[in-house]
């Protein structure tokens, strides 16, 4: 086995050590994350209030909206999300700034004290690290994402104030089960008794009410206990006790700002309309429907599985009429042919690439679920792809980029300036 680093060493030398020292990336269960939380006094975050955000798709843009909104209150808010498109920085961020190299070394060294001959995955390692820098900022609010599942993920090992389950839907079937009910229990397992638990999903798994049952947590489900109401100009939300009225539309998906209000009605009922207003504007996600140009209309989103794809079908719908082109790459994890049939009416030519990773699946691959009415191409690289596509573009063309986080990363490291 390699020696750890130390205080002196990068955060990237630290971060390729913590690749190479556990022999699996994903390893489920608590036992072994909670000792060495339990060891640095990480288990209990003290008076900050703490919510965990499960979900499929939306758990990003649910906690930039419920953290923006926070921050126009004035509050002090951590983030802890993942994966990062371009800088590990990105995965804990504190008040909108992300954390710098020191911060991350500090608390990688002490998470490598404490451990012992305790073996921790990647992230874990990263989880450990958000708590520790969380808990020495003694912060108002913390939003930890769930990286996979809940019920066994390393975020749970802190009982949240208020849960979330944005969406439900078949993703990491070997991990979650192939069924809605099996990937619902798993979410919601990260409620807890007596305090709130919030989903978003308009067709909730009998198996969510059942865990929530069970726990004794306070469920609220949209549509029953909190809802939208849409305008064209305009939309309203209406919770148990707050409500408003004349809301901007945000920039990220709507679906999810109705989860986030709920999230505030809970956390901070004395919140203004304004505030509320402003921070659904202000909310912005990376790799979340990001318009990256103007002419050509360029989008980039990280949508990488059926129920995502819908969802950006929807956001497409807006250009019908328009030359769309798709510059595409999956992993072949993920169910590409699904994701392909879904847009596949929507969208008029698609450049699909081989990513830079070895999870990629081929663009061969991904051709050959290309419908034969549809046109399609194969490259071996983004670079090759998107050089393709750039000679073949007018400027009212809608380019949307998409198919994985490691996609959307690739297209950002062009040099297209």
């Amino acid at each position: 086995m390699s020696t750890a680093p130390d205080h002196q060493s990068s955060l990237t030398c630290w971060l390729e050590h913590l690749l190479s020292i556990h022999p699996t990336e994903i390893d489920m269960g608590l036992t072994r994350v909670s000792a060495v939380a339990k060891q640095l006094d990480l288990l209990n975050l003290g008076e900050t209030k703490v919510i965990t955000v499960a979900g499929t798709n939306g758990k990003g843009t649910t906690c930039a909206m419920v953290e923006q909104i926070l921050i126009e209150a004035g509050k002090t808010v951590g983030v802890y999300s993942s994966p990062h498109l371009l800088h590990y920085n990105e995965r804990v961020r504190i008040t909108g700034v992300d954390t710098n190299d020191a911060e991350f070394i500090e608390a990688f060294c002490a998470i490598d004290k404490a451990r012992g001959d305790i073996s921790l995955t990647f992230f874990e390692y990263a989880t450990l690290a958000a708590l520790f820098i969380f808990k020495r900022s003694h912060l108002d609010v913390v939003l930890l994402e769930v990286g996979l599942g809940g019920r066994l993920d390393a975020t749970n090992i802190i009982d949240a104030d208020i849960s979330v389950v944005t969406a439900i839907d078949i993703d990491h079937q070997e991990y979650l089960g192939d069924t809605r009910e099996l990937v619902g229990r798993e979410k919601a397992g990260i409620f807890r008794s007596g305090r709130p638990a919030i989903t978003g999903d308009r067709q909730l798994p009998d198996s969510v009410r059942e865990v929530a049952s069970q726990v004794g947590a306070e469920l609220l489900v949209v549509a029953e206990d909190f809802d939208l109401e849409q305008q064209q100009q305009s939309w309203s939300y209406k919770g148990q006790h707050l409500s408003f009225s004349n809301l901007p539309y945000p920039s990220l998906p709507l679906p999810n700002a109705v989860t986030a209000l709920a999230v505030i009605e809970q956390l901070l009922p004395s919140v203004s309309a304004d505030m509320v207003k402003s921070g659904l504007q202000k909310a912005r996600l990376t790799g979340r429907l990001e318009l990256f140009s103007q002419s050509p209309t360029t989008l980039l989103d990280v949508a990488h599985n059926p129920h995502a794809a819908s969802y950006l079908k929807q956001c497409l719908a807006q250009y019908q009429g328009r030359n769309i082109i798709a510059l595409c790459g999956m992993l072949k994890d993920k169910d590409s042919q699904a994701v392909i049939a879904t847009l596949s009416d929507i969208i008029d030519q698609w450049y699909f690439t081989t990513l830079d990773c070895e999870r990629s699946a081929s663009a061969m691959q991904l051709l050959s679920y290309l419908p034969s009415d549809k046109m399609g191409y194969a490259f071996e690289s983004i670079t090759q792809a998107y050089g393709a596509l750039a000679e073949k573009i007018c400027a009212d063309d809608v380019v949307i980029v998409f198919g994985s986080f490691y996609t959307v990363a690739e297209f950002k490291q062009l040099n297209l300036g």
